[in-house]
Formats: C-alpha cells, sequence, structure tokens
C-alpha cells in the first residue's frame, strides 16, 4: 500500500513537472534569424536586446497575412505605421480583436512592413537597418518585438514597456493557458487522491 502511495505521488510530481515547466516551441527561421541579426545589430549599439512577444507575433503574423497578396510596389512598403491608425492596414481592428490586444496598449507601438522578394535574410535585415526603419530599431525606447512572414513580405511589430505600448490584453491578467494548467493539476492531484 505504501508503496502505491509513493509510485502515485511520483507519477503526480513528474507529470507536474513536465506539465508545468514545458512551453511549446515554435520554430520559424526567417523570423529568428531577423530577431538574432537585429539584437545582434543593437547590441553593436549598445542597445538592449528586444524580446520576442507572442502578442505582438500574432499581430505581425496577421498583418504579414493581409499584405500577402500586395506587390512589393504597395505603398505599405517600408512605411512605418502606427498602430492607432487604420489608413494603410484597414483590418487593423480585427487583428487586434484577433491577437487579444487592447488598442490603448499600442498607441506607443510600432509596426514596420517591408517587401523582400525571396525574403533574402541579409536583404531583409538592410531593410531594417539601413532605412528610415532604423530609427525604431535604433531605438532603445522599443523592448519587444514580434515577426511575421508571408511570401515575400516580413512585418515586425515593435512595442515598449509602457502601458502604451505592452502591447496586453486588458480582458485578463491571467494567462488562459496558466488557468489551465492549474486546473488540471488540481483535476489529476484530486484524482490521485482518491485513487489512493
Amino acid at each position: 500500500m505504501a508503496s502505491l502511495i509513493n509510485l502515485s505521488l511520483f507519477l503526480f510530481v513528474l507529470f507536474h513537472a513536465i506539465v508545468l515547466l514545458s512551453h511549446p516551441v515554435f520554430c520559424d527561421e526567417d523570423e529568428d534569424n531577423l530577431l538574432q541579426g537585429i539584437n545582434n545589430y543593437r547590441n553593436s549599439l549598445s542597445r538592449p536586446a528586444l524580446i520576442k512577444n507572442e502578442k505582438a507575433d500574432c499581430l505581425a503574423d496577421e498583418i504579414a497575412d493581409e499584405l500577402e497578396d500586395e506587390p512589393c510596389t504597395s505603398p505599405t512598403n517600408g512605411a512605418t505605421i502606427k498602430p492607432s491608425s487604420t489608413t494603410q492596414l484597414p483590418d487593423l481592428p480585427k487583428h487586434f480583436k484577433k491577437c487579444k490586444i487592447d488598442v490603448n496598449t499600442t498607441v506607443d507601438g510600432i509596426i514596420l512592413p517591408v517587401c523582400v522578394p525571396k525574403l533574402v535574410a541579409t536583404l531583409v535585415l538592410t531593410n531594417y537597418t539601413r532605412t528610415a526603419n532604423a530609427k525604431y530599431i535604433n531605438s532603445s525606447k522599443y523592448t519587444v518585438a514580434g515577426f511575421g512572414a508571408e511570401d515575400d513580405w516580413m512585418v515586425t511589430v515593435l512595442g515598449t514597456n509602457t502601458t502604451g505600448g505592452s502591447l496586453s490584453s486588458a480582458i485578463s491578467l491571467v494567462s488562459e493557458v496558466g488557468l489551465g494548467h492549474c486546473l488540471m493539476s488540481l483535476l489529476l492531484g484530486l484524482f490521485f487522491i482518491v485513487v489512493s
């Protein structure tokens, strides 16, 4: 009986260690390479590294999807778009809603779409570090970033660590995933207690 309780306790702890400490990993080579290149560039300027932000990633992906069929000659190419403006991206409010971003947390953010045929990595990085976009990439004001790529388009969304640029959600301060982990842990714990 004692060994069954010990086994149950061990499995309970092992399960929680795996579930609670693991994070899903999504790889996108173009976007990860761009983040690394931009952070290397910022490091050479003694600026802090940008931190990848899940909501900024979502927004950048949605905007890249919207721009996918646009030609590189589009006026959106190389434009700097304030999230509070919907003139160049009419579906922006829809993207905010889908990514669960409160529009009030985007005031200090910036959207930087560029079009580079075949998304050649060095040319994409150059479009961010050697053009008008460089003033945003160079700024220590921006601390978080998200990236989205579709066809020839790369979209970078920059945010700040202020409430006006955090790209956060006003809906909930508790992560839905974290809440799910807690609920699952509670139910599993109760199950093991009932079984033993």
